[in-house]
């Protein structure tokens, strides 16, 4: 094979075509599933595309159910720049949403855009918050950060749960425990001539604002050198702890600005609902887009369209919502496992051979 041709087939089989392979075996793997169960994989597969994509109540749907999405998997992408696994979103989501509540039941009486700007403002706070914890105790304490992120999600689900069970709860939520709602006349819209509110506007210029930052400014470049070799980059003048701590607070910002998206633009209040998963799909959002903030996009929109269909192949097919869960579980570990074939394709690499480099004598001839 031609060396340019093989270079060429490289720059694209690590980014492109692994995670494309790895989503056909996932979709193989759950056809599978699917035959064990005594369903026809096709009628499942285009029932799922009916329930995404086949109406456009349904893409609209989708693209409502993609907006928090891009932004959890915003969350884990960008810390990923800097080295970081960091597998929080659900908890930062929560306690964002949770913030985003009791400002937005505070500001009531203030001015729409008033109450809107500052919820959302709030809720990103709130997330960069929970997540600089985990990468300061990475940096401080040496504590994996994984691991940190994931109890601190687990404890920002119960403080979202106390709250709104506890001291803020709205004594006329009695079915739903939820706080005080924020009032009809501060809820985010829908963009116009669209069922799908303005959250989805804000995630996509979130993902290309990032994907910018760390394609074309100096900002990415430094976040790659600390990912890449921490102990390099501060022999390069880097100060490791503030790009990592930092890159820490940025994707937490991101799954902080979901929560608060979610309670100012669906829900209207801080409940038990909106903890629905978003912040874990995130993460498979992430690990599928390769943690590229330009593929985040397209990748959340399409797992947005999984989620819409559990409610079609229930009515349809007669069964379980959390269909699409398993889904998505089979398509993790895949994607997990085809990480092992980053780079391994050597048949790709053009070889190159070094020429011969013959050292001159220093030994003089004697003269005559």
């Amino acid at each position: 094979m031609h060396p340019t041709i093989k270079r060429m087939l490289a720059s694209v089989m690590d980014p492109v075509l692994i995670p494309v392979g790895a989503l056909l075996v996932g979709m193989l793997l759950f056809a599978v599933f699917i035959l064990l169960v005594g369903k026809s994989p096709l009628d499942v597969f285009w029932t799922m595309y009916q329930g995404g994509f086949g109406s456009s109540f349904s893409l609209q749907n989708t693209l409502v159910l993609a907006a928090p999405l891009i932004l959890t998997g915003l969350a884990v992408a960008i810390p990923a720049q800097a080295g970081m696994v960091i597998i929080g979103g659900e908890g930062a989501l929560a306690v964002g949403a949770l913030m985003a509540g009791i400002v937005g039941y505070a500001l009531r009486d203030s001015p729409a855009l008033v109450a809107q700007f500052g919820m959302l403002g709030v809720g990103a706070l709130t997330g960069a918050f929970w997540f600089a914890l985990s990468g300061w105790l990475r940096n401080y304490r040496g504590v994996n950060e994984t691991i940190s992120s994931l109890l601190l999600s687990y404890i920002g689900i119960a403080l979202l749960n106390y709250c709104i069970q506890g001291p803020l709860r709205d004594p006329a939520s009695t079915n739903n425990p939820a706080t005080r709602p924020i009032g009809d006349a501060h809820m985010i819209g829908n963009i116009p001539g669209l069922e799908v509110h303005y959250g989805l506007v804000i995630g996509i210029v979130c993902a290309l604002i990032v994907w910018a930052v760390m394609r074309f400014t100096t900002v990415g470049l430094a976040l790659r050198a600390v990912g890449g070799n921490p102990r390099a980059a501060q022999m390069a003048g880097l100060n490791v702890n503030f790009w990592v701590i930092g890159a820490a607070a940025v994707g937490g910002a991101a799954a902080g600005l979901s929560g608060a998206i979610e309670v100012a633009a669906v829900h209207g209040d801080a409940n038990s609902a909106i903890v629905a998963g978003y912040g874990f799909t995130g993460i498979l959002v992430a690990f599928i887009a390769r943690q590229n903030p330009f593929a985040v996009i397209f990748v959340a929109i399409m797992f947005g369209g999984i989620d819409a269909a559990g409610g079609m192949l229930q009515r349809r097919l007669d069964m379980p919502d959390a269909t699409v869960v398993v889904f998505q579980g089979i398509l993790f570990v895949v994607i997990l496992a085809s990480d092992t074939l980053l780079g391994r394709f050597r048949f790709l690499k053009p070889v190159t051979t070094a020429k011969p480099v013959i050292a001159k004598s220093t030994v003089e001839e004697p003269t005559s």
